[in-house]
Order: structure tokens, then sequence, then C-alpha cells
């Protein structure tokens, strides 16, 4: 494995380490997901940068997805992907931190949902990258 690829998977975990210590935390859902749509975005990356593949510098789920799936489709729900993105942008601004789309604060349960949709993703790049 190149060691780009191994720096990118590096801080895509780092990233879940974040989110499973903070799943149980109510005030930190919003970082919850944050940092489960940043873990995503670094373990596609790394199959992308480990592939040869260049992307461009976007942190769009889909966009990086449709990437993945010139190489291997997964069968990742796309949907979810989307939603996460929208999730992301929503609070990349200081008004809406933490906050969804429709601006309520995401529930544990929604948090749980994005945190549980990233560790699949890690188990299917890194089983893929052999990580």
């Amino acid at each position: 494995m190149k060691n780009s690829t191994k720096g990118w998977i590096f801080f895509a975990e780092n990233d879940m380490m974040l989110v499973e210590s903070s799943i149980d935390i109510s005030r930190l859902t919003g970082q919850v997901i944050f940092h489960s749509q940043q873990a995503i975005e670094k373990y596609f990356k790394s199959y992308l940068i480990e592939n040869d593949i260049i992307f461009p510098k976007t942190h769009d789920l889909p966009t990086l997805y449709e990437l993945v799936k010139k190489i291997k489709d997964f069968s990742i729900d796309e949907i979810m992907l989307e939603h996460i993105s929208n999730i992301y942008t929503a609070t990349r601004y200081p008004n809406n931190i933490g906050l969804l789309p429709d601006g309520q604060v995401p529930t544990m349960e929604k948090s749980k949902e994005v945190s549980d949709f990233a560790k699949n993703v890690e188990n299917i790049i890194k089983k893929e990258l052999g990580a």
C-alpha cells in the first residue's frame, strides 16, 4: 500500500475514533455526523489514491463515489451519501454548526445511523485495501 494511502487511512481512522468516542453524548450529535462525513470522504480518497485516480478538490461524497465506482461498485447507498453530504455542507457555516439542512439539531438516532453508515464504508474500503 502506498504511503499516501496509509496517511489518508490514518486520518480517516482518527475521524472514526472521534465519532466512536462521541456517539453517546447528546450534545455532540452534529460533530458525530460531521466527522462521519469526513471519515467517508477520506476513505474514498484513500481508495482513489491507491488506484492512481486523480480526484477534484471536493467534499462531495456522491462525486467521490462516482470515481470509486469506476474502479469497483461497492453498492453503497448513494441516497445516504447525498444526505450526509448535505448535512456536511450545512455544518460548514457558523450559524448552522451541528444542524441538519432543515435547521434541526440531529437526534441521537440520526447520528447513530450516520456513524453506522460511516463504519460500514470504513470496513468496505479497508477490506478492499487490505488495511
